[in-house]
């Protein structure tokens, strides 16, 4: 068979490769139906990565956050029809110590090779999991929403147990739904969002509190804290965190940056915290993650509010339309893949 597949050649210049592929394969075809755009995917689109970094990675098809139907698994333990999520992260080898999203010899869709924009894709049966109870344009943010999840479990596993009161840097996508799994994950817990943007904090109702940083109160104190911001911004975020978090409390480093980013390393020692970095997750991520979607019917209504344009799209000039239309969007952009 011929499967489309939709490149990214250079900066807003998206152009279709036609490739020739056996559908006699033991990998599950699956045909994506829905399409989240990133930040990450308009650094790529808008040529705002590092100009190596372009010239090594394109061509390359963007997107990897996306959901899908099967269409054909030679073994039948999926059936056509049924919906899945897909997992962008595709390791090689198992490490006892190390997860499948930081191994450096894993390979991540849309990042190095060929991400979800494709008429099919070709996904190894333990790249899929199972969604039928999600509702689509949700379950296209999945990736996202898994991220946050395996932030929030790491969290868990190394962080102190006196959780009372955890503040959450970032009123942007991230921070959103990291906000909203800390909510069901430590139901006793005080939330605080701390974020620039007013019509994003209005969002964040679910929260005990949402804040602008210009009003944090002098004498406010927090256990631990994720930092959600990325970019520049996220130097005055960690030391506004550093300023407010108690001793020994855990920083959740969440927030990607092009370049690089002071610390106060003096008071960050003063008072012992602990900073852990992540960003991708696994395949185990997206099984908690669809698990609690399908238990919690209203996690599934707050996460589509922060999708605000769902897309129709069927060809290279809808494509882009969409990635512009999302520029402009204050959260998320889905795409109904319909090419």
């Amino acid at each position: 068979m011929i499967n489309q597949v939709y490149q990214l050649i250079a900066p807003r210049q998206i152009g279709i490769t036609f490739d020739e592929v056996s559908t006699q394969t033991e990998k599950i075809i699956v045909r994506p139906t829905y399409l989240s755009i990133c930040a990450a995917d308009q650094r790529y689109y808008t040529g705002k990565r590092d100009p190596e970094a372009l010239r090594k990675k394109l061509p390359m098809a963007l997107i990897h956050e996306a959901t899908g139907v099967v269409v054909r698994d030679a073994r039948g333990e999926f059936k056509p029809g049924e919906k899945v999520l897909l997992v962008p992260n595709t390791p090689s080898v198992h490490d006892n110590y190390i997860s499948e999203n930081y191994l450096s010899t894993s390979r991540f869709r849309a990042s190095g090779f060929d991400g979800f924009m494709q008429e099919y894709v070709f996904m190894d049966r333990d790249r899929l999991v199972r969604c039928g109870q999600i509702l689509p344009e949700v379950a296209s943010v999945c990736e996202l929403v898994s991220v946050a999840m395996h932030s929030v479990n790491t969290f868990m596993a190394g962080s102190h147990g006196r959780r009372e009161h955890i503040g959450v840097w970032g009123d942007g996508n991230l921070g959103y739904v990291t906000s909203l799994m800390l909510t069901k994950l430590l139901p006793e817990a005080k939330i605080s969002v701390f974020g620039i943007d007013p019509y994003k904090l209005n969002f964040f109702s679910f929260a005990d509190s949402a804040c602008h940083i210009d009003d944090v109160p002098a004498d406010l104190h927090i256990d631990h804290a994720f930092e959600c911001v990325g970019g520049q911004a996220s130097e005055s975020a960690i030391e506004q965190i550093i300023d407010h978090i108690n001793p020994e409390g855990t920083v959740m480093l969440m927030g990607v940056s092009e370049s690089n980013v002071p610390i106060k390393t003096r008071m960050m020692l003063e008072k012992g915290l602990r900073f852990i970095g992540r960003s991708r997750s696994g395949k185990q991520d997206f099984i908690d993650t669809a698990r609690y979607l399908e238990r919690y019917p209203d996690l599934q209504s707050r996460i589509k509010k922060i999708i605000r344009e769902v897309i129709p799209v069927s060809n290279i000039a809808e494509i882009s339309g969409a990635f512009e239309e999302d520029l402009t969007q204050a959260f998320k952009t889905v795409m109904k893949w319909n090419v």
